[in-house]
């Protein structure tokens, strides 16, 4: 499979490794402060386009690679309005191949699942309150993390949870939401529901980015020939069935 990486930071540097290690071809790597690319400039021949870069830049680098006639996978984080925006238009036209995840590690996503079905066990025991805490690495822009929200959003679609917020909170309603910054931790998250007499926990802990890098790839080798918008749940449920 060749690959167009658009993004070369940490995550970029981890996915062409993993990438070259699974047999696959880097058929070029754009990386820069602004837009990696633009719709006039010619892109070399690929069959899938893998993209990591910042917040302000992703919408339009995705939007570029699309609109190229390239499959897009995106992992950057700290923009889901024009992530929903971008999804919602490719669903309309029914033109286009976009595959988004906050997490591309496959833990992370089986931890997605795991905080679902226990917010729904838990709707059941008032008496327990919901938090969430996030530990990364002292470079990560976004706070809370993509991960933590989904993870919210999660409880929220299970529960009688209306919202998330970053800090603590009063109201029972909102899921408080504690983001830590530290050293070059790869990433850590936390739910936790306590009540007066004892504390459940679940807890995904990352050694390291190459289960994020694995995860990207596998979506990647996944998504060539397909259409339409896609997710880490098609490709988690894949994986359980090997």
């Amino acid at each position: 499979m060749d690959i167009l990486l658009v993004g070369y930071g940490r995550m970029g540097k981890a996915i062409e490794k993993e990438a070259i290690r699974r047999g696959h071809r880097i058929t070029a790597i754009f990386d820069a402060d602004g837009e990696c690319f633009t719709e006039q400039q010619q892109l070399p021949p690929a069959d899938v386009c893998i993209e990591f870069t910042t917040p302000q830049t992703a919408y339009k680098n995705c939007l570029h690679a699309i609109n190229k006639g390239l499959p897009v996978v995106s992992g950057t984080t700290g923009w889901r309005d024009d992530v929903q925006k971008l999804q919602d238009d490719i669903s309309i036209s029914k033109s286009g191949t976009f595959f988004y995840a906050s997490n591309f590690s496959l833990g992370v996503n089986i931890l997605f699942e795991l905080n679902r079905q226990l917010a729904r066990i838990m709707q059941k025991a008032p008496e327990y309150s919901v938090s969430l805490e996030e530990t990364h690495h002292v470079h990560k822009l976004d706070a809370p993390s993509g991960t933590a929200i989904t993870l919210a959003e999660g409880i929220i679609a299970e529960t009688d949870k209306t919202a998330w917020q970053l800090g603590a909170t009063a109201d029972e309603k909102i899921i408080p939401i504690e983001a830590k910054r530290i050293g070059t931790t790869p990433g850590t998250h936390i739910i936790t529901y306590e009540s007066e007499v004892d504390t459940i926990e679940i807890k995904h802990t990352a050694h390291s980015r190459a289960g994020f890098a694995l995860g990207a790839v596998i979506a990647a080798e996944w998504l060539v020939n397909k259409k339409g918008v896609h997710t880490m749940q098609e490709v988690l449920g894949i994986q359980l069935n090997l």
